[in-house]
């Protein structure tokens, strides 16, 4: 028994191993949330030079995926996205599940402590998209919003400026721009804060939205480190950086805007019902009308993980059930050894027993 187990758990080994090494040699692995157009989106195919999304069948495109293509062909690389969320980005590297960020993040001090920076690929300007038709679309000052509910995406040098509106009414930050798009529509808030390129996007889908770009001493009071958007990389990875920023230095400032305008203009347009506003039921049948393969195949995903990790945890618990009831070894060596092994298994037992599942799920992950 203790020779099948063995080579069972040499042969997980060497499959994991041997698919890490694989995708460590062949593609440069992108993180990014594929879901902040226009500088990154998930699409179905992998036109206007789209590149796959890891683990399925899906493809992203924007301004980021056409940068990293670049940083990728100069390494000799094939792009993989790595499909993120914003605020798994930064673990998710330190912990080299994916090789770079490149995900429209600004160079923040606070995530310097962490991660480093290329040179900026992308100068930000915050804006503030609202109702077109509601209380504040004709505001002109950052004083004009005074009162109003407004929110912005979490984890986001974004959310620091909501707190430069006079008496505003600060809305919990939200996951993703999305979420803050319904809630404009549904009435929930009267803004958020943006950036121009995305408030663009939301213009072009809906003249419901409206951006409101703030002239320079009437709006938002920012950092270069907050504007300036760059990629991220590992502080021990000196090598990519500066490959990365030998690529960048190749882009000039016209080509970035011309590349900006072009992607821009094949984003996918989003259906969006002008003539009222959209309830919360309907909302939902939105989202699962357009996400029911993802959504099946999740679910699908859940229930294999469930069932492999019952028969797993059940052989386990076996193991180590019939190993605490066997008999102790009449060789004093032996003996201490089998004691030994069974304070590890009392610490095996009592942290698995006495942390939460999602704990456990980040670390192996993350770890």
């Amino acid at each position: 028994m203790k020779k099948i187990i063995v080579a069972c758990f040499a042969a997980l080994l060497l499959v994991f191993g041997g698919v890490s090494s694989a995708q460590a040699d062949e593609y440069l692995r992108v993180g990014m949330e594929a879901a902040y157009a226009p500088f990154n989106w998930t699409q179905d195919d992998n036109s206007n030079g789209a590149v796959p999304i890891e683990g399925t069948k899906q493809y992203a495109n924007g301004y980021d995926v056409q940068i990293a293509k670049k940083i990728a062909e100069a390494k000799g690389k094939k792009p993989l996205v790595v499909k993120t969320a914003w605020t798994g980005l930064i673990p998710a590297l330190t912990s080299s599940k994916i090789d770079m960020i490149v995900a429209g993040m600004s160079t923040t001090a606070e995530r310097r402590k962490e991660i480093n920076f290329s040179d900026s690929y992308y100068t930000s300007e915050p804006v503030v998209v609202v109702d077109a038709k509601g209380k504040y679309a004709n505001a002109k000052t950052i004083d004009d919003f005074k009162g109003a509910k407004i929110t912005a995406q979490q984890g986001n040098y974004l959310v620091d400026l909501i707190t430069q509106i006079p008496n505003v009414d600060k809305q919990t930050p939200m996951s993703d721009f999305g979420a803050m798009r319904q809630a404009l529509s549904s009435g929930i808030i009267d803004g958020y804060i943006s950036e121009r390129p995305e408030a663009l996007t939301a213009e072009a889908a809906s003249s419901t939205y409206k951006m409101i770009a703030l002239k320079k001493g009437d709006g938002f009071k920012v950092s270069n480190d907050d504007i300036s958007i760059a990629v991220g990389l590992r502080k021990d990875d000196t090598e990519t950086l500066t490959q990365v920023n030998k690529v960048l230095a190749t882009i000039s400032q016209d080509d970035r805007a011309k590349l900006m305008n072009h992607i821009i203009s094949i984003q996918p347009a989003e259906k969006h019902d002008e003539t009222k506003k959209t309830s919360f039921f309907s909302q939902m049948a939105t989202i699962l009308s357009k996400n029911w393969p993802q959504f099946l195949r999740g679910t699908g995903i859940t229930l294999l993980i469930s069932i492999i990790g019952t028969v797993v945890g059940t052989f386990i618990g076996l193991m180590i059930g019939v190993y605490r009831t066997a008999p102790k070894a009449a060789n004093k060596l032996v003996a201490l050894l089998q004691k030994l092994f069974g304070w590890v298994l009392n610490v095996y037992i009592e942290v698995f027993r006495g942390t939460p599942m999602i704990v456990q799920s980040m670390v192996i992950y993350y770890g």
